[in-house]
């Protein structure tokens, strides 16, 4: 199928995207949940705001001893960046199970976090880095926890007129822990469950409707034997 007639808009600047932005309008990264739903129906938009030409959302940067990831940053550009290998390793994991490289390529790190598969890895692995959300609007500025931000399978908080702009990962102590795992029926396909370990944070990706934080399994309450089983090993890989 092709996409409903839509409207197209390249806003040079963040104030112009978020101008745009609205009840009939959708905003575009890389594409890769967006196109999909729009070329089966799923979602029709009067307006696509696309924000590729917008200055300044594709920077990974160390900021008082935080990450900063913007939200057009592409997935593999996380993937390769030494800053994130060196103190966020569970992110590097998490995001080199992404589907394939060509889709890590056009894929964005915002767009992955915006479109809260349950099962999908950024946002578990950003749960566990106990992340924040930086969401702008024409109302002004938001700063969401994973709590806040995601309230369901493919829903978030975010109104028709927010943008994320950057997700902001706390660093994590010295020597602390971290790791990622998860099981897909084959390479690239979407996870049946994964875990992300950073300190003595653990988040679960696929067994609730949204990535789920726990400091143990039996606090998890997994009443299920296969996906507890299942857990309990990607944790004891993750780990």
């Amino acid at each position: 199928m092709k996409p409903a007639p839509f409207d197209y808009a390249a806003p040079p600047t963040l104030d112009e995207a978020l101008a745009l932005l609205g009840e009939d309008a959708k905003p575009l990264a890389g594409g890769q949940s967006l196109v999909p739903l729009l070329n089966f129906r799923l979602s029709r938009p009067s307006l696509l705001v696309d924000l590729n030409g917008v200055a300044g959302l594709d920077r990974i940067r160390r900021e008082g001893g935080s990450l900063r990831i913007g939200a057009l940053v592409r997935q593999r550009a996380l993937e390769r960046s030494r800053l994130v290998a060196e103190h966020w390793p569970v992110l590097q994991a998490a995001v080199s199970h992404v589907a394939h490289p060509a889709i890590r390529n056009r894929g964005t790190v915002g767009g992955s976090v915006a479109h809260a598969d349950p099962a999908a890895e950024l946002p578990c692995a950003l749960a566990a880095l106990d992340a924040r959300f930086h969401v702008r609007s024409r109302r002004g500025v938001r700063v969401l926890s994973h709590d806040e931000l995601f309230v369901g399978p493919l829903q978030t908080a975010l109104a028709p007129d927010d943008l994320l702009v950057e997700i902001e990962v706390p660093a994590l102590p010295a020597g602390a822990r971290q790791g990622f795992a998860e099981h897909a029926r084959t390479h690239g396909d979407f996870a049946l469950a994964c875990v992300a370990v950073a300190g003595d944070r653990i988040a679960l990706g696929g067994v609730a409707p949204t990535p789920r934080v726990v400091s143990s399994l039996e606090e998890a309450r997994l009443d299920d034997p296969y996906r507890r089983a299942l857990v309990t090993e990607l944790l004891r890989r993750a780990a």
